[in-house]
């Protein structure tokens, strides 16, 4: 047990470069606060003495902030940086070296409960080893995160996310492929570090862009209309003004 605990609190002081010293997260980190009352509750879980699990458990959200159901699955070197708004259900399993970061949520969605069959079934995410979520995500249902994966702040995912890429957004989508070189590379929040932005909002930029572009234009061209031109006369034969006909063929360029 005082191993484990070692190993968590070494954990904390490789991904945290806040953390200073062993005695300063022991005392202070919330984070390994709610660690040390899921390891308790845990246990109890196991030896199936229920109530009293879920009343530890209790105990440690109201003092850190941070819900782990008992019943959750949680393997070793586990970090939650900062803590506050976590949630993790009751069938959860979260594999090794895993980070999390505030107001993560691994929840089910099934939409009610009213037989024991469905109350054993998995309903929450599994997280592979050396997993990253960064603040604010919300993965949902009984889906998969694959070792390595990141998953950036404010994604919500409803599928599952393969091995050693970066997703973001809503919902959620691949931006960043597996590089084995960097795998377990250690990613602060999951963002991607080579400023790969989300493709949605990449292509909304590219399209505002294309109208700035064009906006340009057609001043330049307003502009540089003589003074007394017929450019603005009624459609004549080929059933558009000068001015229009003569924006078109330049955009066309």
């Amino acid at each position: 047990m005082f191993k484990r605990f070692r190993e968590d609190i070494d954990a904390f002081m490789a991904r945290d470069p806040a953390a200073r010293t062993r005695f300063e997260v022991a005392l202070c980190y919330q984070g390994f606060h709610a660690l040390l009352f899921y390891r308790l509750a845990h246990t109890l879980w196991q030896a199936d003495w229920r109530l009293l699990a879920r009343l530890v458990s209790s105990i440690g959200r109201w003092l850190t902030l941070i819900e782990i159901h008992p019943g959750a699955i949680i393997g070793e070197r586990f970090v939650i940086d900062h803590g506050a708004g976590i949630v993790i259900g009751e069938t959860s399993i979260i594999g090794d070296d895993v980070t999390l970061y505030q107001g993560v949520t691994l929840g089910g969605v099934s939409p009610s409960v009213n037989s024991q069959a469905q109350v054993d079934r998995k309903r929450h995410p599994t997280l592979g080893n050396d997993v990253i979520i960064g603040s604010g995500a919300q993965i949902l249902g009984p889906i998969t995160i694959g070792d390595c994966a990141r998953v950036g702040a404010n994604a919500v995912v409803h599928k599952d996310i393969p091995k050693g890429v970066t997703a973001v957004g809503i919902p959620a989508r691949v931006v960043m492929p597996r590089d084995k070189t960097r795998a377990k590379e250690f990613v602060a929040y999951g963002e991607p570090v080579d400023g790969s932005p989300d493709p949605l909002l990449r292509t909304i930029e590219d399209l505002r862009q294309q109208v700035r572009t064009l906006m340009s234009k057609v001043e330049d061209l307003q502009n540089a209309r003589p003074r007394g031109s017929n450019d603005d006369r009624e459609p004549g034969d080929n059933g558009a003004p000068a001015s229009v006909q003569t924006v078109v063929k330049e955009i066309m360029k």
